[in-house]
């Protein structure tokens, strides 16, 4: 249901980034005849049935503002689920504020020795939260979380660290990448599969992680020549196994490129037979 005019003329909340407030709209003449922007039939006898956008024109000042007011809270939602948990990070110590981000946040975590712990399991894990603060935490599962640069605050501090999957989160960036060089002497598995945003520049950034031994890199949409991407992390990561991509479909593919260069280069030659360079 949309918001009153009430609501939208008081502008964004004082706890939301600061700043002067705002109104949605300070050039709109809501109340003052028709609105020559949004209304559909300037008809004054049109039917009450107008439309979903001359129903929102009605109720709102700007549509435009009002979509930037949308993603306003979105961004400062995502910041604030991102937001470093500083009162268990002071209290009981780096491993246990990361695993209760990451239960929180929907992710699996496992301490050494251990067995698995899962989101179901956060309220027993901070009722024991003394015992697991003698434990370093060594496999992070943020699978599908809404992990982004800052989020990785929670995580970059362990010393123990080995393993850390991030599939398919979809803030996960070359930035996130980059945040990675403090676990260059811990971390031994990673996993980018899936991440939409993840680009060959952010794949560079991983020359820090020397302990690293296995990178998944499979199914990254934003990642342009893929078996060439292979080929050169694992020139930078010697004694780093890479998985995700397959040598053979490679070949396959520039076979294919290939014939198809020839076949149009023996087109445009009269006379040759096609599918044949000529000679």
């Amino acid at each position: 249901m949309a918001a009153p005019k009430a609501l939208l003329r008081a502008g964004h909340p004082t706890w939301w980034g600061g700043g002067t407030l705002r109104t949605l709209s300070s050039q709109s003449n809501f109340g003052q005849g028709l609105n020559p922007s949004y209304d559909l039939d300037p008809n004054p006898g049109r039917n009450p049935q107008q439309g979903l956008m001359g129903s929102m024109a009605s109720r709102f000042y700007d549509l435009e503002q009002f979509r930037e007011w949308i993603s306003r809270f979105w961004s400062w939602n995502l910041y604030r689920k991102n937001k470093v948990f500083s009162y268990t990070l002071k209290h009981y110590g780096p491993s246990v504020a990361a695993a209760h981000f990451v239960l929180t946040h929907g992710g699996a975590v496992r301490f050494q020795d251990q067995e698995w712990l899962f989101p179901q399991d956060k309220n027993q894990f901070l009722w024991n939260n003394h015992h697991f603060q003698k434990l370093p935490l060594e496999e992070v599962d943020a699978s599908g979380c809404v992990i982004n640069y800052y989020g990785l605050e929670n995580l970059v501090f362990l010393p123990s660290l080995r393993s850390l999957r991030l599939c398919g989160c979809p803030y996960v960036d070359d930035w996130c990448l980059g945040r990675l060089h403090s676990l260059g002497s811990s971390l031994q598995e990673l996993s980018l599969a899936g991440c939409p945003k993840v680009t060959e520049r952010g794949l560079a950034c991983l020359h820090h992680l020397r302990s690293l031994r296995r990178l998944d890199i499979s199914n990254l949409p934003a990642v342009s020549d893929k078996g060439l991407t292979q080929i050169l992390v694992e020139e930078m990561l010697p004694n780093c196994e890479v998985v995700g991509i397959d040598y053979a479909d490679r070949l396959k593919l520039l076979s294919e490129d290939q014939r198809r260069v020839e076949e149009k280069a023996a087109a445009a030659v009269p006379g040759a037979p096609g599918g044949l360079m000529p000679t």
